[in-house]
């Protein structure tokens, strides 16, 4: 089976408003200006798509696992009735000040597991985030990485293509 380009996204940020603090529930969950565009156009071009995204408030008990899983579920529904569709959402539901984990951004092991699992060719992808911490996992994984603004239009980004 021939190796698949993808594009790997943070999600809070990227996908979803940042409200600078943890996105707890559904209702606080908004998808971004032109990311549904984006993700459309990526897929046109023959990319899959995967999150990768750190979410240290389950652990902090901000929010509970189910309501990530609920976000997440509207999030994959919102996107499919584009016609995009996320080959997974690999999450970190641990935080340093509470645990130490291997799996937590800016570590590589949600990009690399990607990787293994979906055949991807790193050579053809790349990561979109808004910290270094983002692009860190991207480059430990050997994807190149792509820093936006917090909460950036992706309309306004050069992507390489």
């Amino acid at each position: 089976m021939p190796k698949q380009k993808a594009v790997f996204l943070d999600r809070d940020g990227v996908i979803n408003h940042d409200p600078g603090d943890y996105t707890t529930s559904l209702e606080e969950f908004t998808i971004l200006p032109g990311v549904i565009e984006t993700l459309v156009s990526f897929t046109e071009k023959g990319y899959a798509m995967a999150v990768i995204t750190n979410q240290g408030g389950i652990a902090k008990g901000r929010y509970r696992l189910e309501d990530f899983l609920k976000i997440d579920a509207c999030m994959r529904e919102e996107f499919e009735k584009a016609g995009v569709r996320f080959l997974e959402t690999y999450f970190c539901p641990h935080h340093d000040a509470i645990c130490r984990c291997l799996c937590r951004k800016p570590g590589s092991g949600m990009v690399e597991k990607a990787v293994a699992r979906h055949n991807i060719d790193v050579s053809a992808s790349f990561m979109i985030g808004d910290k270094m911490r983002d692009l860190e996992a991207a480059a430990g994984a050997g994807v190149r990485g792509v820093k936006i603004d917090v909460n950036q239009d992706l309309r306004t980004v050069s992507f390489p293509w």
